[in-house]
């Protein structure tokens, strides 16, 4: 009777602790990171008898989690990726919006200046035509401010987010470590069950971590978890949790960067840092939004130097050599808080064809200077030489002058167009001052007898250029003489055909064949209000092909970059379209072993509820028979 009670109490309480496990299941449904949990029942060990082996009821070996290390990875991973995707393109978006705008983005705004341009050239003398390609200029101005001023309000949202986030991921971390505490005390309690609630608490902070960064983790023998971000760096060791802070950067240049703190010190390791909505912050600051501010820089570097040339190469309303109509932001060279040595680096632009929209590492290696790709790694080919204390170094299409001594290792953060853009602004008020007339008007005289024309007599630098008029006479095929107006020599040679007659800064070029006596007039533009033939390739500046090493044009620079901006944005929004669809899938499967179905719970229920009560029964049967035997032995006595 006795071993049928002990049996009986055995299932009674067995079948407790699993109805108290399916009800904690059933009232955990939404809980947020709940696993579902089991209570594993085993039979208690048989005692021997003369009869055989008689069973000695049930007991509860372990209550544990349903769960899986491999599903809980790959639903982090896709989360991870889900929300670098996500927010990479929502800031993306913002700068497709402001370039490809086809009424007011950058290519519309830059060919509604050259167009003004070419009306001018259809009537040069008229002021309001002038007048309107200075408004127009000044509407490019305020575009590509308005532009960079959208950019820099991005770069401090940008800001200001990766802040956010490295609170949150050291908050995060910070929690981890407190549960890792508490996980390694409940195991080192004696007791050999695994603390389930505590281990989903910090299931659920490292699934939340995953949509901040990147996360790998390790769990050690103690029961506690280590947390890795980055390529490796450690975030949680055991109970001790490290900090990642956001500060500038070593060169002030206004980007954050991010460290690491820990026991040893600090570690850099904005440049490891990858996945989760962290991870999308520093992709679209490094991919698109520096990039962009530096292509709207090279451009308006390229249109200065492009409208500058070509208007000083021609002649004002009032008959003067054009000079410069715009102004733009010069090159920007920063210091390492880090450099020992007392180096000072300057820059200017130099080279349209070789600029780049990179920025680029400058560095000392004891020996020699480098210069980096910010972006790449690449390193770009420098030329140096030293002059008097100055070291001159060409390269990426800029020229640096560095003076002072620099020590090995130190370095400079070279911005070769990122602060044009705050320094352009128009010189002039005074329409007058558009250059639309060319320098020279060339003509061939009545009585010539050979077949030969003036193709081109132009001024190739207005600086070296002597003004006058003046007069090429052949007084053989080969043989020329230059006169000016008063009829003084000023240059005589043997002509050559395709060899350009060259005197005074002109250059005049002829096709077909001089005669002797044959005379050409080369004249100063100087009354040529009515002439538009410098307005006409100022129109054309634009196409002009300077850029990428003279293969692309201002225009095409620009068309490529709102094109390579449209296709970034659509790549980030079919990335975080797609990986939504492999988070849910993941998240699905996860939940497949890990959530509670309230299906099966209620067939459990019903079924350890109905084990409990037959259980129950087995007592009071095992209660009656021995009731039983008590009033049978009391009879007998």
């Amino acid at each position: 009777m006795g071993d049928m009670l002990s049996t009986g109490v055995s299932g009674l309480l067995a079948f407790q602790t699993a109805l108290d496990t399916i009800s904690n299941n059933i009232s955990n449904v939404d809980t947020t990171g709940y696993s579902e949990e089991t209570a594993n029942l085993v039979t208690n060990p048989a005692s021997p008898t003369a009869d055989g082996w008689i069973g000695n009821g049930v007991s509860v070996a372990n209550v544990t989690r349903s769960y899986s290390d491999f599903l809980d990875a790959q639903t982090r991973s896709a989360t991870s990726s889900y929300n670098q995707f996500n927010t990479a393109a929502g800031l993306a978006d913002s700068i497709n919006n402001m370039f490809a705008d086809s009424s007011s983005g950058l290519s519309a705004t830059l060919q509604s200046f050259s167009q003004a341009i070419q009306t001018m050239a259809n009537s040069p003398a008229q002021s309001s035509t002038r007048q309107a390609v200075l408004n127009q200029a000044q509407s490019v101005i305020s575009q590509f401010q308005g532009y960079q001023n959208n950019l820099s309000q991005l770069g401090s949202q940008v800001n200001t987010q990766v802040q956010s986030e490295a609170s949150t991921i050291s908050s995060l971390a910070k929690n981890i470590a407190s549960l890792n505490q508490q996980i390694m005390a409940a195991q080192n309690n004696g007791t050999s069950q695994p603390p389930n609630s505590l281990l989903d608490q910090r299931n659920n902070l490292i699934d939340q971590l995953s949509q901040d960064v990147s996360v790998n983790t390790v769990t050690q023998s103690d029961g506690s978890l280590s947390v890795f971000i980055g390529s490796g760096q450690a975030l949680v060791v055991g109970a001790q949790a490290g900090t990642l802070t956001a500060g500038p950067d070593q060169f002030s240049s206004g980007q954050l960067d991010l460290s690491i703190k820990t026991s040893a010190g600090n570690v850099d390791i904005t440049h490891q840092l990858a996945g989760g909505s962290l991870g999308g912050l520093l992709q679209f600051r490094n991919q698109m939004l520096i990039p962009g501010q530096n292509a709207l820089g090279q451009a308006a570097v390229t249109l200065t130097n492009l409208l500058n040339t070509q208007n000083q190469a021609g002649l004002d309303q009032n008959g003067n050599v054009g000079t410069a109509l715009l102004a733009v932001g010069g090159s920007q060279v920063l210091q390492s808080a880090d450099n020992t040595g007392s180096a000072s680096v300057s820059a200017t632009v130099s080279n349209l064809g070789a600029l780049t929209t990179s920025n680029y590492y400058l560095q000392y290696s004891g020996s020699n200077w480098n210069l980096t790709d910010t972006a790449s790694g690449a390193v770009a080919p420098l030329t140096a030489s030293t002059t008097g204390g100055t070291t001159t170094l060409t390269g990426a299409g800029m020229t640096l002058s560095v003076t002072g001594t620099a020590n090995t290792g130190d370095q400079f953060l070279v911005e070769p167009t990122g602060n044009a853009v705050s320094g352009l602004s128009l010189l002039t008020s005074d329409a007058s001052k558009i250059a639309a007339a060319g320098p020279l008007v060339a003509s061939a005289s009545a009585g010539n007898t050979g077949s030969a024309s003036i193709s081109s007599a132009t001024v190739p630098n207005t600086a070296a250029w002597t003004r006058g008029n003046y007069t090429i006479s052949f007084t053989s095929p080969t043989a020329y003489a230059v006169t000016d107006a008063s009829g003084n020599p000023v240059a005589t040679g043997t002509y050559a055909a395709g060899t350009p007659i060259t005197f005074n800064g002109i250059d005049v070029s002829l096709s077909g064949s001089p005669a002797a006596g044959d005379s050409f007039a080369v004249n100063d533009n100087a009354n040529g209000a009515g002439d538009n033939s410098n307005a006409l390739k100022l129109a054309g500046i634009l196409n002009q092909n300077v850029l990428n090493g003279g293969a692309e044009s201002l225009s095409g620079a620009v068309n490529s970059y709102v094109g390579a901006v449209g296709l970034q944005t659509s790549q980030a929004q079919n990335g975080a379209t797609a990986q939504q669809s492999v988070m849910n899938s993941a998240q699905s499967a996860q939940q497949s072993v890990s959530g509670v179905n309230l299906d099966q719970e209620a067939a459990n229920l019903v079924q350890y509820q109905q084990a409990y009560q037959a259980a129950a029964q087995v007592i009071s049967a095992s209660n009656t028979l021995f009731q039983s035997l008590i009033g049978a032995i009391n009879k007998v006595g």
